[in-house]
């Protein structure tokens, strides 16, 4: 049995620290926006490479937090990828404006900066706020172009970097390119604590107070409001615990990325396509995801052989039934529903033993066995 992650064996390696931090917290008997969330905060914030950082209590209410004090807004467009987690969208709509999709880059399945300078073209951009890249599986996304385009058109940029806590884009970690960045500290990220949290980080200080504001009942002080916010709190158990993990992310990345390695060379000729790591670009593996025509016969093969997979994202998000009124139709990101139908994601975590990889790698080996097979680059259509 090779599970898909196991996150006991990290917990046991620094099980002493943490339940020391946690300790600290329940002497001190203060639970919320106390000590552990203000030192959390100015620590993620510097090792992202920004200012400021604004605990809340997800990666989903940090994207949609920042969209608001954005100033996006009922009648606004946002412009993201389909091939992504629902929340990106979803945090879009629950500010009343419109998610707007583009095709993804094949290789790094991130946004396709020419398929966004395309669709800005064709919309009426006084219409179109903002850009939302999403940083899947641990690559960055191609920022520099995507910064040059929202510069052209006055566009706000607001990442989505919930899958790739330090990963880095010529030598700058993600999350110090945007106008805000969001985090979520989900157990399952590279970065997570034992339940929900999230992270907006900026060099902005007014983006920085009015976040403030917004998470915690739009409250100045005691009792006075000034805005109509809501209840968005990272609290300070998972914070101290956050605080632990932090100094061991770069580690535990690093660690990623070795095992990465040992995969794509365990899987070279196996018939499926590996991920790709673009020049300048640090990847951190939040996944590890492979491709093949015939995925679900592989993972059903997979299954049987008591291996577990999971599919990151099976239906792209202009087709899910929530969005069937924004009118888009299969075909209109080819790219992006291809990835849909072929991607896999393997059992993959820092902790995960070279012998159980090699157990995965020798059964995909097996699967394609007496097939001959060209595997197709990672760039056709």
């Amino acid at each position: 049995m090779v599970p898909f992650i196991d996150l006991t064996p990290q917990y046991r390696s620094i099980e002493s620290e943490i339940l020391s931090a946690t300790k600290r917290v329940f002497e001190k008997g203060r639970f919320i926006l106390g000590e552990e969330v203000s030192a959390f905060e100015d620590e993620f914030a510097r090792y992202c490479g920004v200012r400021y950082g604004v605990g809340v209590n997800s990666g989903t209410d940090a994207l949609y937090l920042a969209l608001k004090v954005a100033g996006i807004g009922r009648g606004d467009g946002v412009i993201t990828v389909a091939n992504s987690f629902v929340a990106s969208a979803f945090a879009i709509s629950f500010t009343g404006a419109k998610p707007l999709f583009v095709d993804i880059d094949p290789g790094t399945y991130t946004m396709d900066p020419n398929a966004l300078e395309n669709l800005l073209k064709k919309k009426r951009v006084n219409r179109i706020k903002a850009i939302l890249p999403v940083h899947l599986y641990g690559h960055p996304a191609e920022v520099d172009s995507i910064a040059e385009i929202a510069r052209r058109y006055d566009l706000m940029i607001i990442e989505d970097a919930c899958q790739a806590h330090g990963a880095v884009y010529k030598g700058k970690k993600v999350g110090s390119f945007g106008d805000m960045s969001c985090f979520s500290f989900y157990p399952t990220k590279n970065l997570g604590c034992y339940g929900d949290g999230g992270m907006v980080v900026t060099d902005n200080k007014k983006l920085y107070e009015r976040l403030k504001l917004l998470r915690c009942y739009g409250e100045k002080k005691k009792y006075e409001h000034i805005l109509q916010g809501g209840n968005s709190r990272l609290d300070e158990v998972q914070a101290a615990i956050l605080r632990i993990k932090l100094k061991y992310l770069d580690r535990w990345n690093e660690q990623r990325r070795e095992k990465a390695l040992i995969y794509k060379k365990e899987l070279v000729g196996s018939g499926v396509i590996c991920p790709t790591e673009k020049e300048d670009c640090s990847h951190v593996y939040h996944l590890f995801v492979i491709r093949t025509k015939r995925r679900d016969g592989l993972q059903s093969f997979l299954k049987g052989k008591g291996i577990d997979t999971l599919i990151h994202y099976p239906i792209p998000i202009h087709l899910q039934k929530t969005y069937k009124a924004l009118g888009y139709q299969r075909g209109d990101f080819p790219i992006t529903e291809r990835s849909c139908r072929e991607v896999l994601s393997l059992p993959f975590f820092p902790e995960i033993t070279d012998s159980e990889m090699e157990v995965v790698s020798k059964q995909i080996r097996s699967f394609f066995c007496g097939r001959k097979l060209r595997v197709r680059s990672p760039f056709s259509i």
